[in-house]
């Protein structure tokens, strides 16, 4: 997954070891899915995937750009121009048009929107509130725990003498919602090939614990997927 949150979590290292070699995988099975449930939690979010919106604070009507814009609010709105027409296609937002204004709509969360809305705030430098918006989905469910590694690098991540645990993992999405299987190809266009989790679909992950001086395990792995728009929006009459 995507590094997009730094979630460490310490986790003790006699509960997963079953002796001075070898780690016991069934402890870290639970451990990676207490991870997974605990950042649903706390993140108060519908699953382990979301797909990111962009910067938006509801209700919204367009703004069209502008030679003023900044490069970043640039970028924001061609994100915006693909990702809320896509979603009021599936049903997460309303879209209406703003009258006598060609081309430019107000949009709002559907109660279905809300369901599965996750919000985030940033605030820059300036003190300008920025407000993110994305809809999540799929809780992941750990399957089988199928390897478990140790490498101690010279430099690692911390830039000094590092052991790293590499923790290899099957899971499956719990409770894909409609929205997501009936819009498959929508998604895919716009977010990617890999943006899609099916029910019932085993998937491969790669979990990365580091080994700390105080003789416990802290997660390094990302625990949610912000999928970013990358790709074209695709439309019902296309």
């Amino acid at each position: 997954m995507k590094k997009i949150t730094q979630l460490t979590i310490a986790i003790f290292v006699n509960s997963l070891l079953l002796g001075c070699d070898t780690y016991n995988e069934d402890e870290f099975k639970k451990s990676a899915q207490n991870m997974y449930d605990r950042v649903q939690t706390n993140l108060k979010i519908k699953g382990n995937f979301c797909y990111y919106l962009g910067s938006v604070k509801f209700p919204y009507t367009d703004i069209p750009p502008s030679n003023e814009d900044t490069q970043w609010e640039g970028w924001n709105k061609a994100k915006l121009i693909k990702t809320l027409p896509l979603f009021a296609e599936i049903g997460l937002l309303t879209r209406q048009p703003v009258e006598n204004e060609e081309r430019l709509y107000h949009y709002d969360l559907t109660e279905l929107g809300q369901e599965y809305l996750y919000s985030f705030f940033n605030k820059t430098p300036s003190g300008y509130t920025i407000y993110n918006n994305a809809f999540c989905y799929g809780p992941i469910k750990v399957i089988k725990v199928i390897d478990v590694s140790e490498k101690t690098y010279e430099r690692g991540l911390s830039g000094y003498n590092e052991t790293q645990i590499t923790v290899k993992i099957y899971y499956q999405v719990v409770n894909t919602p409609e929205w997501v299987i009936n819009n498959q190809d929508k998604l895919k266009a716009l977010y990617g090939l890999y943006s899609v989790h099916l029910p019932d679909v085993t998937y491969p992950e790669t979990l990365l614990y580091i080994k700390g001086k105080d003789g416990q395990l802290y997660n390094k792995s990302s625990l949610y997927l912000l999928m970013k728009p990358s790709g074209k929006l695709l439309t019902d009459k296309e």
